[in-house]
């Protein structure tokens, strides 16, 4: 009788891809903070954002850095955000989530890469009031070439082709679902921002949350990516009605991170989005 794997080698995946994610999430860290002010992510090094003196190698390691001194400066002992850590463990977490749910295979590369992307997005919206272009441009990129390899729900596409008499098929038929998923976002939140500012003279939807669903819609194709819309907007209604209730201050004018919303929906729907697609249209009375 042959022996199964042993429980370290069931759990060094995991703890693999959980220092994946802790690096990784010091990069994201990187990128949230530097990319709304229009800063290279390459260059300076990381510095203390109140002294102003370059973070040291050995204070800059994910998670245990931050725990060891206590979240303040080596320097000038000025608090660090628990933001930091708290990105870097999410990370981690993520990768560790899609990994137990797709396994070492190219949906986990491609939910992995989405996720961390849409991370950045998530936490620039709710921070800073931004959504980064140069994510969700390289992030449409990527999402295309992907698509390649994992291909999108393409339902709707197909359904619309065939009455063209169209019948694309391999490789072609993966970056057009792709691609029809990206317009789909993109077009439709235009087209909505559009409207409103006609009507009520004032943005309603700012460009990032476009590019924003245009990534969204290029990794996920157009019946996932119209689940995000619903989801983010039903998610962004709930917690605007509780903080509306709750203080004042959100009642005139707050400008709402609707991009957080998104990500977030977008971040579930990656993972769960195919079994919430079916019941969705499997629902009676549909």
């Amino acid at each position: 009788m042959t022996a199964g794997p042993g429980p370290c080698m069931t759990f060094a995946p995991y703890l693999v891809a959980a220092v994946l994610g802790l690096a990784f999430g010091s990069f994201l860290n990187v990128c949230i903070f530097r990319l709304p002010r229009y800063e290279s992510v390459i260059t300076p090094r990381s510095r203390c954002p109140h002294c102003g003196r370059p973070i040291r190698w050995y204070d800059n390691v994910p998670v245990a850095s931050y725990l060891l001194l206590g979240g303040r400066c080596r320097d000038c002992r000025g608090p660090i955000s628990p933001i930091y850590p708290t990105i870097e463990i999410l990370t981690a977490g993520v990768l560790v989530a899609t990994l137990a749910r797709y396994g070492l295979t190219s949906e986990f590369v491609k939910t992995a890469v989405l996720a961390m992307l849409l991370i950045v997005p998530i936490f620039t919206d709710l921070t800073a009031r931004k959504i980064p272009h140069p994510v969700t441009l390289f992030g449409i990129a990527i999402g295309l070439a992907l698509s390649l390899v994992v291909p999108v729900d393409d339902r709707v596409l197909e359904w619309l082709l065939q009455r063209l008499d169209l019948f694309p098929e391999g490789v072609l038929s993966s970056l057009l679902g792709a691609a029809s998923g990206g317009l789909f976002g993109a077009g439709l939140f235009y087209a909505v921002g559009a409207l409103f500012a006609r009507l009520r003279h004032k943005e309603g939807l700012g460009f990032g949350d476009v590019m924003l669903m245009g990534m969204i819609g290029t990794f996920l194709g157009i019946p996932l990516t119209y689940l995000t819309i619903l989801l983010g907007s039903l998610g962004g209604s709930l917690v605007a009605g509780c903080m509306y209730v709750a203080s004042a201050r959100f009642r005139h004018d707050y400008p709402w991170p609707y991009g957080t919303f998104l990500g977030v929906a977008a971040l579930y729907l990656s993972w769960g989005g195919k079994g919430l697609l079916e019941g969705y249209l499997h629902w009676p009375g549909f």
